[in-house]
């Protein structure tokens, strides 16, 4: 993905940036995706949502050692600082987003 690196790695040194990664065919993910949309709609901007999907992009994927989707995981300063795997609850996302927010600022 030639935009991966501009769109995550360089953006996370200015701001947090959250990867969806998810497949058309993954019912899980059909379930977080809405969740995970809003949630950064609502945070008007403190984080990036970015959304790769597995299929299309498989060496991005295999770069960043996703084995199960949905996978969403957290780069900050051009690294993965946090991660989960499922279609956790919104409370689950909201409290994982907020403990790793307040991380580092």
């Amino acid at each position: 993905m030639a935009g991966f690196e501009d769109d995550v790695i360089e953006m996370s040194r200015k701001k947090p940036v959250v990867v969806d990664f998810w497949a058309p065919w993954c019912a899980p993910c059909r379930t977080l995706s809405p969740v995970i949309e809003r949630l950064a709609r609502e945070s008007a901007g403190a984080w990036r949502l970015v959304k790769i999907n597995v299929d299309a992009y498989p060496q991005v994927a295999s770069r960043f050692d996703v084995r199960g989707i949905p996978a969403v995981k957290m780069f900050r300063d051009g690294q993965v600082t946090a991660e989960f795997v499922g279609a956790l609850s919104e409370a689950s996302i909201r409290s994982w987003l907020k403990e790793h927010l307040e991380t580092k600022r």
